[in-house]
């Protein structure tokens, strides 16, 4: 075992206390965890401030240098304090310490000047700074060693615990001090020399204690291309291995898609929809397994797509699957696919985990036997009791919704791997589907349908709720129906938002029956209470209908014009741009209504603007990306795969280019990293692959 991989609890000033503080405050468990749990800034300690200045500086830590003109002890008991107050030629500030006062007041003696440092409170109208660090000018030699002093994130829980920034920054120097001999080297020598990467010790130890900026500069470019590098080896490796798949050959474009196609097709498809379609078919002709991913924005014809290429399956003679996250949106497909599907000889099924028992004791031998040609369902479809005669593709909707363990089941349901197409109406910026799906191919549709008019996107403020209702009101006589969304089901004590059931009563009120009619539905009803509410808004027998995010996908209804999201500085980017998507299905101009309290933060309000100025997916995504990071944008934390430190997947774009570039001619000159010079590539990527075990698996 590496030496770094022992516990914390053995590193000199921890303890166990500290140690189980460490585990469950910041995943911190061992010695290397600590290594590698980087400052999120740097204050410069070579500047200094003058006192007269600090008034515009509070809040903040800063450095100054003065005279202590008076010192005394105030108070008694629990407020007795060491005041000391310090003067330089453009002003003073107090200095004050409740803890260690005898030192402090032993220490610190009238008439010298120090350098103190620390972060200048205002309070009675007087600059102060509690327990600041404190030196005699002359004695400052040592003081500036490390001039750039850095800052670790901490919890409340932490600091009680003395691991507060400046507890972690005296554990992290005492393990570099004696320790950093152990840092082992992870990149081989002709990389760094190509790249003029600074080697891993360095990289550590001014990543921790820089000297200058140069010194953060080199660190954070060093250590962001290791943790992007390995990951684009780690993915092509993948990719590489799952393109010597074998894979079902899927020839021949037959009668059922052709009768499609020229029968039946609702509207003629865009370019983008057809270049999707020949990118598929010319990988359903290597006679290896496709893992394509297919991005598409909401009411892009996916689906009408993804039907498409499972008619040139069937017409081949093999089985298909769809596979959704909910059983609205396997209904919702169900529905979908069916309709287009009514007057050709195919047979369709669904199977959720609703579907009763006497309908699978009829649905399981029909699919075993190669009866049903497309089945449609939940993660149901992963049960062992579900057997495929010759299941030839596999589509995977919202695919980041699913577990790894789901999905590498359905690929085991036939004797060789049925290709796979996974779809996702959550656009993914470049360098995150470059990063987190570098082992599928990429197939975009970046066009709406012939006639769609973009969604019209309208921020109002709950202040405005004549407006709204005169709007509404209108929509409605025009012969439309309106959608209306709420973030809670039920009043919250914690938060003061509005809520679909009070929204419910408010409604009625303002839209009273006969002329108008209002329904609900939320998570909470079962599923036959939300079938029949959602029917009836369907076929127009209600005229708003109240929701929670239950709609965010699998409702279509091309006749609702206006989707109204209140208190929508609650919801993500990504999720009101879903919700805005439930509109604009009908040739009618629709509206997206985003109401607010006044009161707004900086992120929410940046949120709103982007959905107001933009209806494209991806500047959504990049705006998304840069408020809040990856997080779980794409699936990432159930796919295990995204734990970058220091890597802005926005700002770095250079340096995920540089190593998807490197790695793939490292890759293609070594595929198994056989020679003597990768050897150290090697052992990474094994550590790698033990980490991610089940991800490695999938294909």
């Amino acid at each position: 075992m590496n030496y770094l991989d022992q516990p914390i609890v053995y590193l000199k000033g921890v303890g166990e206390k500290k140690s189980e503080v460490f585990n469950t405050e910041l995943d911190i468990f061992t010695l290397n965890d600590l290594l590698n749990y980087y400052p999120y800034r740097y204050i410069d300690k070579s500047k200094f401030y003058c006192i007269g200045e600090l008034h515009t500086h509070t809040n903040i830590y800063v450095q100054c240098k003065g005279k202590i003109i008076s010192k005394q002890i105030l108070g008694e008991n629990r407020s007795k304090r060491l005041v000391c107050e310090l003067a330089d030629n453009t002003g003073t500030i107090l200095l004050v310490w409740f803890n260690n006062i005898k030192y402090f007041q032993t220490m610190i003696e009238t008439d010298k000047v120090y350098i103190v440092f620390g972060k200048p409170t205002l309070f009675n109208m007087q600059i102060n700074m509690s327990h600041p660090e404190i030196t005699l000018e002359e004695k400052s030699y040592t003081w500036n060693q490390i001039p750039f002093m850095p800052m670790y994130n901490s919890t409340d829980k932490c600091k009680k615990n003395g691991l507060d920034s400046r507890g972690i920054e005296k554990l992290c120097k005492t393990l570099i001090d004696n320790h950093i001999n152990e840092v082992q080297e992870t990149l081989p020598d002709y990389i760094r020399e190509k790249l003029q990467l600074i080697d891993k010790q360095n990289a550590i130890k001014q990543i921790h204690f820089p000297h200058n900026a140069e010194d953060i500069k080199q660190a954070t470019r060093r250590l962001k291309f290791e943790e992007i590098f390995f990951m684009q080896i780690f993915l092509l490796q993948i990719y590489n291995h799952n393109s010597k798949n074998k894979g079902y050959l899927i020839s021949k474009v037959g009668t059922l898609f052709n009768t499609f196609y020229h029968q039946h097709l609702p509207f003629p498809l865009t370019n983008a929809q057809k270049r999707v379609i020949k990118e598929i078919r010319a990988d359903f002709l290597t006679g290896k397994q496709m893992n394509r991913l297919l991005q598409g924005d909401v009411g892009s014809g996916k689906t009408i797509t993804a039907l498409l290429v499972m008619l040139l399956a069937i017409d081949n003679g093999f089985q298909c699957c769809l596979m959704a996250p909910t059983e609205i949106l396997a209904q919702q497909h169900y529905n979908t696919i069916q309709k287009l599907l009514a007057d050709m000889p195919i047979a369709v099924r669904l199977l959720t985990g609703s579907t009763k028992m006497a309908e699978r004791k009829d649905l399981l031998p029909q699919t075993a036997n190669g009866n049903i040609q497309i089945l449609i369902g939940t993660h149901a479809l992963c049960e062992d009791t579900v057997v495929f005669q010759k299941l030839g593709l596999a589509i995977i909707d919202e695919q980041h919704r699913f577990g790894v363990e789901q999905r590498a089941k359905l690929w085991k349901k036939s004797l060789i791997a049925p290709h796979v197409l996974v779809m996702t109406a959550t656009p993914i910026p470049r360098t995150l589907a470059m990063t987190v799906y570098g082992d599928l191919d990429l197939s975009v549709i970046d066009e709406l349908p012939v006639g769609r008019k973009p969604v019209k996107t309208i921020h109002f403020y709950k202040k405005d709720s004549a407006k709204i209702n005169q709007f509404l009101r209108a929509e409605i006589d025009k012969g439309r129906q309106v959608f209306v969304v709420y973030p809670l089901i039920e009043e919250s004590e914690k938060l003061t938002l509005s809520n679909l059931l009070d929204g419910y009563e408010e409604f009625k009120q303002t839209y009273p029956e006969p002329k108008y009619r209002v329904s609900y539905v939320h998570g909470k009803m079962s599923a036959e209470e939300k079938d029949v509410q959602m029917l009836k808004f369907k076929q127009g027998e209600t005229h708003i209908l109240l929701a929670t995010t239950v709609i965010e996908v699998g409702i279509d209804v091309p006749n609702a014009s206006v989707m109204v999201i209140v208190n929508a500085e609650r919801f993500g980017l990504s999720q009101l741009h879903q919700l805005r998507g439930r509109v604009g299905r009908g040739s009618e101009q629709s509206y997206c209504v985003l109401i607010t309290d006044y009161q707004l933060s900086n992120d929410a309000r940046k949120r709103m603007e982007a959905m107001v100025n933009t209806n494209n997916g991806f500047e959504i995504a990049d705006v998304d990306l840069k408020l809040r990071g990856p997080g779980d944008l794409s699936g990432t934390q159930q796919s295990g795969i995204l734990h970058f430190k220091l890597l802005n997947l926005i700002e770095d774009e250079r340096i995920i280019s540089a190593a998807r570039d490197i790695a793939k001619n490292i890759l293609n000159d070594d595929p198994n990293l056989e020679k003597e010079k990768n050897q150290l590539l090697k052992l990474q990527i094994e550590c790698l692959k033990s980490q991610r075990k089940n991800y490695y698996q999938i294909g």
